[in-house]
């Protein structure tokens, strides 16, 4: 009976069965398909908590600014820690304050460095170094405290230490730098008590000369951490940036075996507030980031040496530095700094005028370098650096310290720095006592 049926089927009848079963094969393997994506992004979203669950991540709720959007511009604050250990929260004061400023569509982004020294309003309304707010009230005390001086609206922030830095510039085999005769010197000194603090080893320069070095970790770290030169802490906000822009170029070179050990690494030693997706988002794409120029804040300021605050930057102005960070970050010309800073501003000037803090005798012995100098010298400014072609990051201001080149420059004789130098370098109380 069946097969006097199937002979009564007519050539068009035989046609449009052939297409029913061509229809369901492809559905078929439409499902299939679609099973095996689902299960590919199920192993890539495990796999990436994971990875991503070995970061320290903190929830932020209610983090305050002056009522102000950034908008077209993801703001992240970066902290570097005096960390020893994986314990990246509070009790930890933030050496290295940056504020990476994304514009969402060119993707090119700015960093600012935020001098650990400069006489900022914390949380609570009383005055204190910059890097005091981290230790007080770890991440959210920090962003809240450069939201209010500053006019801005950052809701994120990465956190890292020593060791992190150390490992990732180990593994992306190093960074070549420029580095001057008295930077060398402090390097080698620095790199002790590094090497002591990550438990890496690292190679002594020798001659100690003035050239272009490929710096691992242990020795990277230690010329980011170097102060005791001619500019302070300015200066060594300039190195740190230097770093990190050498950094971030050579990761966004590596392969994904690459970037996958370095997170595998790097990872424990971060903390963050991004969420997972908010992470893929932004790994998907990093090729795409291009950093740019770099500022310091405050660019314009003065030093001084106050009772119960130690060694400390002031803005001049405070509403001044802000408008010209906004005009750096934002492309704002004419931008109007809010009542908060304009009262912080006032603050501060009263403070000072009114003998809160008073100015210790120690001034002259913090600033014996600028004692010969006029008032108008004494008013520090930055130029803005920026990573070249060849990969080395440098400044527009003319005093590069070395001539660029592949190999290693060296002077005849090399010039003695200026300063003393320190006699114990690697003591915790010769790094931190002024804090």
């Amino acid at each position: 009976m069946s097969k006097r049926k199937k002979k009564k089927l007519t050539k068009r009848q035989q046609e449009i069965r052939r297409k029913r079963l061509k229809r369901r094969k492809r559905r078929r393997r439409l499902v299939i398909i679609i099973e095996i994506i689902i299960l590919l992004l199920l192993g890539i979203c495990a796999f990436g908590m994971f990875k991503l669950g070995k970061m320290n991540h903190t929830s932020l709720s209610g983090v305050k600014n002056n009522g102000l959007k950034q908008t077209g511009y993801t703001n992240i604050a970066l902290f570097g820690l005096d960390s020893r250990g994986k314990d990246l929260g509070e009790g930890n004061r933030s050496d290295t304050i940056m504020i990476a400023s994304i514009n969402n569509e060119t993707k090119k982004v700015k960093l600012v460095s935020v001098y650990r020294d400069t006489m900022l309003k914390q949380n609570g309304g009383h005055y204190d170094k910059a890097n005091a707010a981290y230790s007080v009230g770890g991440p959210k005390a920090a962003i809240n405290m450069l939201n209010e001086n500053l006019d801005l609206n950052i809701k994120d922030y990465v956190s890292v230490n020593f060791l992190a830095l150390a490992d990732v510039i180990d593994m992306i085999d190093g960074i070549d730098v420029d580095m001057t005769y008295e930077e060398v010197v402090h390097m080698n000194n620095y790199c002790v008590e590094t090497s002591k603090v990550t438990g890496k080893k690292y190679k002594k320069i020798k001659p100690e000369v003035a050239g272009t070095y490929r710096l691992n970790g242990v020795q990277a770290v230690s010329y980011a951490r170097i102060r005791y030169t001619d500019g302070g802490d300015a200066q060594r906000t300039v190195r740190q940036r230097i770093v990190l822009l050498n950094i971030m170029q050579k990761l966004q070179q590596m392969d994904l075996t690459t970037i996958n050990k370095i997170a595998d690494s790097v990872f424990p030693q971060i903390a963050t507030n991004f969420s997972f997706t908010e992470i893929l988002n932004y790994a998907k794409d990093f090729q795409k980031y291009k950093v740019g120029e770099t500022l310091g804040f405050p660019n314009t300021r003065y030093s001084k040496m106050l009772s119960g605050v130690g060694s400390t930057e002031i803005a001049d102005t405070l509403a001044s530095n802000v408008a010209e960070v906004h005009q750096f970050l934002f492309g704002d010309t004419d931008y109007q700094v809010s009542g908060t800073v304009k009262g912080i501003d006032d603050e501060i000037k009263d403070a000072l005028f009114s003998g809160k803090y008073e100015e210790t005798d120690e001034t002259e012995k913090e600033n014996e370098k600028s004692e010969d100098k006029t008032s108008e010298e004494t008013n520090h400014t930055e130029s803005n650096i920026e990573v070249t072609e060849d990969g080395n990051a440098g400044t527009d201001s003319g005093n590069s310290s070395a001539d660029s080149g592949s190999g290693s420059s060296a002077v005849t004789e090399p010039q003695q720095p200026d300063t003393e130098t320190p006699p114990d370098y690697y003591e915790e109380d010769y790094y931190y006592g002024d804090d």
